[in-house]
């Protein structure tokens, strides 16, 4: 199902410190401020909601988030006239009730569309529409004009091809793009301590380490971003509490890891093992080899000499 949010000038779901995006930030804000829509591009986990929340809410501008996805239809993004009440007071313009286009155009607000290249392309039509004439005709209901402030920004990963489709130069002929890839190890490692408590800073750099590792490995395709390292040391408490040992025990980080990471990274192709064997690969590069348990001697007699039968 689609969603949409309308969070208010005051942002909501989660923490909107933004991490090392200071540049990003001043062109974003300075792309709004112009009147340009704006194209966030990069892949997941690098603070592409995160930053709009942050810049619409310094602005104390109303801001309106709807999920891109194949089930994003025009009807669902403009709104519909109730079907109950159409037939006892007809098609009245108090009866309809806004989609988040229409919310944001009324508004003044930021219309933020996550996953772009998701929507199917008549959605995608009414998008272009809205961002040239700012404005929209909507059967029955009449014209909508945007109120001032009125800008769409729209995020996208662009090396993601499952279920995603070729973006139009019309889109990219009406947005000023950002790109945002990942930041560095520093910033990564705070992004965690963020969002985290009380974890041994080594530890968390070699958690942070190992998810960055996922980027660069032969087999794997796409890596996982920093939101798996959240969850690798999160996981990690949990399962140190429960098995009444530290977190950074090496099994315990190794569960964390392959639970956290494996439905995050995808495979060439040509790779013939599993998500869970490459994880493993990356564990031991990073923490080292498993610990050997020590030899149990309790069952040894102790008086016997080694040349005894």
């Amino acid at each position: 199902m689609t969603q949409a949010s309308s969070v208010g000038p005051a942002s909501r779901g989660g923490p909107t410190e933004v991490i090392q995006r200071a540049a990003e930030a001043e062109l974003l804000e300075a792309a709004l401020l112009s009147g340009a829509h704006v194209l966030l591009e990069g892949p997941p986990g690098t603070g592409k909601s995160t930053l709009l929340r942050r810049v619409a809410s310094a602005r104390h501008i109303p801001f309106v988030m709807v999920e891109g996805n194949a089930e994003l239809t025009p009807s669902r993004l403009i709104g519909h006239f109730d079907p109950a009440l159409v037939l006892s007071k007809g098609y009245v313009p108090e009866i309809f009730e806004d989609g988040p286009l229409l919310e944001a155009l009324r508004t003044g607000g930021l219309l933020y569309v996550e996953e772009l290249n998701r929507i199917p392309e008549e959605t995608l039509n009414v998008l272009l529409t809205a961002m040239s004439e700012l404005e929209i005709n909507v059967p029955r209901l009449g014209r909508v004009a945007a109120a001032a402030g009125f800008a769409l920004v729209a995020a996208m990963n662009p090396f993601d091809a499952v279920g995603t489709a070729r973006v139009s130069g019309a889109l990219y002929d009406r947005t000023c793009r950002i790109s945002m890839d990942y930041q560095s190890a520093e910033a990564e490692q705070a992004i965690v301590d963020l969002r985290t408590d009380g974890l041994d800073p080594q530890w968390r750099a070699k958690v942070v380490e190992l998810v960055r590792s996922t980027r660069e490995h032969e087999d794997i395709r796409f890596g996982s971003s920093v939101r798996g390292a959240i969850d690798v040391a999160r996981l990690a408490v949990e399962l140190a509490r429960m098995r009444s040992t530290p977190t950074d025990d090496w099994h315990v980080g190794l569960a964390a890891a392959r639970v956290s990471l494996s439905g995050r990274i995808r495979l060439q192709d040509a790779c013939d093992r599993t998500p869970e064997q490459v994880i493993t690969d990356l564990y031991v590069d990073v923490f080292g080899a498993e610990p050997v348990a020590p030899e149990d001697h309790s069952d040894s007699d102790p008086e016997g000499s080694p040349g005894e039968p």
